[in-house]
């Protein structure tokens, strides 16, 4: 069992996740999400919009539920809204609207980090407090950002899985969400940085991008396949990336051949390691992210927490967490999921 997370006790606890159902606009309680505006500031009702890169994604349909129970938990309203595709500016209708409703905080994963910024600029001029997560936009447009893992721990064990699994040597590609995706980018690049530091027999061939989207995810994989020949395995450090090429391989003569790793959940990727198609992969608790992010903009919202660096706050059951340089929290280090432990977790 390999596990590289010093939160693999917490991660691994059974978790039972209600997967919200893909629409435009979702609240927790019996109004539409267009009823639910109220007063931001410490005075008001706690009331959290989540803004996924898009609706009907398992990972955030996961990192969702999270922060639904923990708003739930802190007596507030929770509303998850969002586009049905990731493009770089799908998310600024919700956020504008989200601003005028004078919700109490915004909590977004960015599909751009600069073509949201005036919205989200608007909204904390507005008071709205602002939370990133999963993927950043520039600094000035939130408060905090919500960090899953740091990059560098992200690129390392991606790269170092994929070298074990193809001998240290040959021809990889990478399968991206959107172009624009900040938190796919900083991967890549450091990845680039990891292959010729640490693997220089491992070339980095091409590198294609599925927009989050499981049928051109899927097409991308065959066509990397066709058009590399040699290729030795595939890096896709997406959550919708892995499981479609996943699928692909599963029934291809490339099966057993073309090694696969990257981040995905142990549910979606479960039939994959048992029959042989993904030997390793890798994330974190996407429903720890959503709780922590969710209790990340409680704090700021109440004014325990600025989002100054050395800021001190409790999320829940996770425990106690500080603000990093940039106004940055950390959650952990990613986990190893093969056949020896996945069985142990459920989401």
């Amino acid at each position: 069992m390999r596990t590289i997370s010093r939160r693999s006790a917490m991660v691994g606890a059974a978790l039972a996740l209600t997967l919200v159902a893909s629409g435009c606009s979702k609240a927790s309680t019996g109004e539409d999400a267009t009823d639910a505006g109220s007063s931001s500031g410490a005075s008001a009702p706690l009331n959290v919009v989540f803004i996924p890169k898009n609706l009907g994604n398992p990972y955030f349909d996961a990192s969702d539920a999270g922060g639904k129970a923990a708003v739930e938990a802190l007596g507030g309203k929770f509303s998850e809204v969002g586009p049905a595709t990731a493009s770089p500016d799908a998310q600024v209708q919700y956020i504008n609207t989200a601003a005028q409703q004078k919700v109490s905080a915004i909590v977004i994963s960015a599909n751009d980090p600069t073509a949201i910024g005036s919205a989200l600029q608007q909204a904390k001029t507005a008071g709205t407090k602002v939370v990133t997560f999963d993927s950043d936009t520039e600094p000035q447009f939130r408060d905090l950002f919500i960090n899953q893992a740091s990059p560098e721990g992200i690129a390392k064990a991606e790269v170092d899985g994929i070298a074990k699994e193809i001998g240290d040597a040959g021809e990889i590609a990478i399968l991206s969400a959107s172009a624009n995706a900040t938190n796919q980018n900083a991967w890549i690049d450091l990845m680039k940085k990891e292959l010729a530091a640490s693997h220089p027999k491992i070339k980095l061939v091409e590198t294609v991008y599925g927009n989050d989207d499981d049928q051109t995810s899927f097409d991308k994989t065959a066509a990397l396949l066709q058009k590399h020949p040699n290729l030795k395995g595939i890096i896709s450090p997406t959550t919708v990336g892995i499981a479609a090429a996943a699928r692909y391989l599963s029934t291809s003569d490339k099966k057993g051949k073309v090694a696969l790793t990257g981040l995905g959940t142990p549910d979606q990727m479960r039939k994959y390691v048992k029959d042989g198609t993904v030997k390793e992969f890798y994330l974190w608790n996407p429903k720890d992210l959503g709780t922590l992010a969710a209790y990340a903009a409680a704090a700021l919202v109440k004014g325990d927490i600025t989002g100054k660096e050395g800021d001190t706050f409790t999320a829940g059951d996770l425990g106690s967490f500080t603000v990093g340089t940039g106004s940055v929290v950390l959650l952990g280090d990613p986990t190893g999921f093969n056949a020896a432990n996945i069985d142990d977790f459920k989401f």
